[in-house]
């Protein structure tokens, strides 16, 4: 038995619970698939082997805005999204898929959305999406990107197809909706983490309250 905790030392938990072998084994499970044909439901093991808890009001839901919603949960000091969870953290921006004519996963060469809908990486985080949503209690987080060409809400989309439809009503109090900006945008309530990477910008001089 490898435990999780071989993976996450300094990062989320310490999974010591948890058999990484048998997870690696059931996420595997691709393998028997073409790479156009997996569904959601053969990742069914997988996620339960490795499904914990979220800690009450910690879920935070995003659209558009991965790498800032990454920056903002700190690893889970601050919130858990689901790339801070065991069976999104393992996988998080990865694209995989059975090798052609070998026996193992290619990493490189796999077929996207636009290719076909049932690929190993979308179902997967169809799959992952829709148990973060069924495990997600009391205040639930959501973060937008009001600087997308095509609304900050997608019509269609992870949160709207695979996470809103599973939210659990009687265990959400309520919901809360922070739509982002690009830097020199309005509304930015993580503007000091974004200024990290755009210190130069005028938005982020600091200015002095002292007198002269």
């Amino acid at each position: 038995m490898l435990p999780c905790g071989f993976f996450f030392y300094k990062r989320v938990f310490l999974h010591r619970d948890k058999n990484c072998t048998d997870i690696w084994e059931a996420f595997q499970a691709v393998l028997a698939k073409d790479p156009c044909s997996v569904l959601p439901s053969d990742y069914d093991l997988y996620i339960n082997l490795s499904r914990h808890s979220i800690p009450r009001d910690k879920s935070l839901f995003w659209e558009n805005n991965q790498f800032l919603v990454a920056s903002y949960s700190e690893n889970s000091r601050r919130f858990m999204p689901l790339g801070d969870v065991l069976y999104g953290r393992i996988v998080d921006l990865l694209s995989w898929c059975r090798q052609e004519n070998a026996s193992g996963l290619d990493y490189q060469s796999c077929p996207a959305s636009e290719d076909c809908e049932d690929n190993a990486v979308d179902s997967f985080w169809k799959r992952a999406s829709m148990q973060y949503a069924q495990d997600s209690s009391g205040v639930i987080h959501v973060m937008l990107n009001g600087s997308e060409p095509t609304g900050a809400y997608p019509i269609e989309g992870f949160f709207a197809d695979f996470e809103i439809p599973y939210l659990q009503k009687d265990k959400i109090t309520r919901i809360e909706i922070w739509v982002m900006h690009e830097i020199g945008g309005p509304n930015l309530p993580v503007k000091l983490l974004m200024c990290v990477d755009h210190s130069m910008h005028p938005d982020c001089a600091l200015t002095s309250s002292v007198p002269d």
